[in-house]
C-alpha cells in the first residue's frame, strides 16, 4: 500500500487510474500486458466480444489513439503503425502476396523498397515487376491476370515525379488487384490518394507525420477490411510501434499542419533559385511550371511538397563538392523533418543498384536531393549559393 499525501486514502499499487482523470494528451502505456479481472473476460476478449487490450504486440491504447488521428487525416476507415515504413511495406508485402503472385512496382520509389522486392519477395517465390512512369501512365496495359498488387509512389524518391493516382487506382479496382501508394513525401495535407480510389496508403512516419527526426515509425490506411488483414499480419511478425515512440509521433501530428505549410513554402523558393540558376544543370519540383507533371501534380495535389532534387554537371565529383560545402543543410539521410538536409541518392537510398536499375529510375550520380526545412528561406539559399561555387 502507497500513501499519496497527508489525510488522504491509501491507494492500491498498481491499480488504473480513476475515471475521473481525464487526461489533456495521449497518455503513454508502457506496458507488455495488461489485466484481466476473470476467465470469463478473457474469453469474451478472445471471441471478440470486448473492448480489453490483451498484449501490446497486439494492440496498445497509445498507438491506437495516433492511428486514429492519421486514418482521419487520410480520410481512412482505419491504419494500424509499424516500427518503421518498410516494417509497413514487408507486412503488406506478405499480407497480401503468395508464391506465383506478381507485383507491378513502379521503378521510381524508395531504393529500400527495390531491395525488399528483388532480395526478398524474389526468393519467396513473388513475380516482381518493375515499370517505368511512362508506362505507369496507361495502367491498364501494364496489368495482367496475374497481377495482385500495384506499388507506387507520387510524388516519387527521389526524382519527384508524379503518376496518376486516379488512372492507376481506376486500373486495378477494374481488374480487381490492389492499389497501394507511399504517400511519404506528399503527407495527407497536400495528397490524399485514398479519395482517389487507392486501396492502401502507406507513409514512412519517420519523415514529415513525426517531423523532428527523433522517431522511426510507418503507417498503413485504408479499408477496415484490408487494414484487418495487414492487422493480422503485423501480430504475427510484431512490427509493432513501440507505445512511446507511437507518443512522440503523435505529438508530432499536432504540428503537422503548420510545418507542411511551411516546408510547402521554402520549398517553393528553394526551388525556384535553384531553377534559374546556370550553375544547375536541373531540378526538379512538382511545383514548377517546367516539371513534366506540373498539370498532373497541381490537378491531385494541394501544394507540392518539401522535397527538391537538383543536378549538377560532372557527375558524382562534382555533386560531392556541393554537398561537402553546404553548411545550414545539413548532410544526412533521411527528410521531413524541421531542419534542412542534403543526400546523395546513388550513395543512400539507391546505393548498390546497378547502372540498368539507376536508369530507369531516373537516377543520376549528379543528383542531390534536399529537404527543406524550417529555417529562414533566405539562409538555405544562400547556403545554396555559396555551395554552388565549389569547383
Amino acid at each position: 500500500m502507497i500513501e499519496y499525501g497527508r489525510g488522504t486514502k491509501l491507494i492500491k499499487g498498481g491499480s488504473p487510474p480513476s475515471e475521473e482523470i481525464k487526461p489533456l494528451t495521449n497518455p503513454i502505456y508502457q506496458t507488455t500486458a495488461f489485466l484481466f479481472d476473470s476467465a470469463e473476460e478473457v474469453q469474451r476478449y478472445a471471441e471478440g466480444r470486448s473492448n480489453a487490450y490483451l498484449y501490446s504486440r497486439y494492440e496498445n491504447p497509445t498507438s491506437l489513439a495516433v492511428a486514429s488521428t492519421i486514418a482521419e487525416l487520410e480520410g481512412a476507415e482505419a491504419a494500424l503503425l509499424f516500427s518503421s515504413g518498410m516494417a509497413a511495406t514487408a507486412t503488406t508485402f506478405l499480407t497480401f502476396l503468395k508464391s506465383g503472385d506478381e507485383i507491378v512496382c513502379s521503378t521510381d520509389v524508395y531504393g529500400g523498397t527495390t531491395l525488399l522486392l528483388s532480395s526478398l519477395l524474389e526468393g519467396l517465390g513473388v513475380q516482381v515487376r518493375f515499370v517505368t512512369p511512362k508506362e505507369l501512365c496507361e495502367p491498364e496495359k501494364i496489368l495482367s491476370s496475374s497481377s495482385r498488387l500495384v506499388w507506387f509512389e507520387s510524388p516519387a524518391n527521389p526524382t519527384l515525379r508524379c503518376l496518376d493516382v486516379r488512372a492507376i487506382a481506376r486500373a486495378c479496382r477494374k481488374q480487381k488487384i490492389l492499389s497501394v501508394v507511399d504517400n511519404t513525401f506528399a503527407t495527407p495535407l497536400n495528397q490524399q490518394p485514398l479519395v482517389f480510389g487507392v486501396d492502401l496508403c502507406m507513409h514512412s512516419a519517420s519523415k514529415y507525420l513525426n517531423g523532428h527526426s527523433d522517431v522511426t515509425a510507418g503507417v498503413i490506411a485504408g479499408r477496415d477490411e484490408l487494414v484487418d488483414q495487414v492487422r493480422t499480419t503485423r501480430k504475427l511478425l510484431g512490427t509493432v510501434l513501440d507505445p512511446v515512440a507511437a507518443y512522440a509521433l503523435g505529438r508530432g501530428l499536432k504540428t503537422l499542419e503548420v510545418r507542411v505549410e511551411r516546408h510547402n513554402k521554402n520549398a517553393m523558393e528553394v526551388a525556384r533559385f535553384l531553377d534559374g540558376d546556370s550553375r544547375v544543370k536541373s531540378v526538379s519540383y512538382p511545383g514548377l511550371p517546367g516539371h513534366p507533371d506540373y498539370e498532373l501534380a497541381a490537378a491531385q495535389m494541394n501544394s507540392f511538397g518539401g522535397v527538391v532534387c537538383l543536378e549538377l554537371d560532372g557527375g558524382l565529383d562534382r555533386v560531392s563538392r556541393f554537398f561537402d560545402r553546404l553548411e545550414v543543410f545539413k548532410r544526412a539521410v533521411s527528410l521531413g523533418g524541421v531542419e534542412s538536409l542534403c543526400s546523395l541518392p546513388v550513395l543512400t537510398s539507391h546505393w548498390g543498384q546497378s547502372s540498368e536499375s539507376l536508369r530507369r529510375a531516373g537516377v543520376t550520380a549528379g543528383m542531390a536531393r534536399l529537404s527543406v526545412g524550417l529555417e529562414d528561406v533566405q539562409d538555405l539559399i544562400a547556403d545554396l549559393d555559396q555551395a554552388l561555387d565549389s569547383n
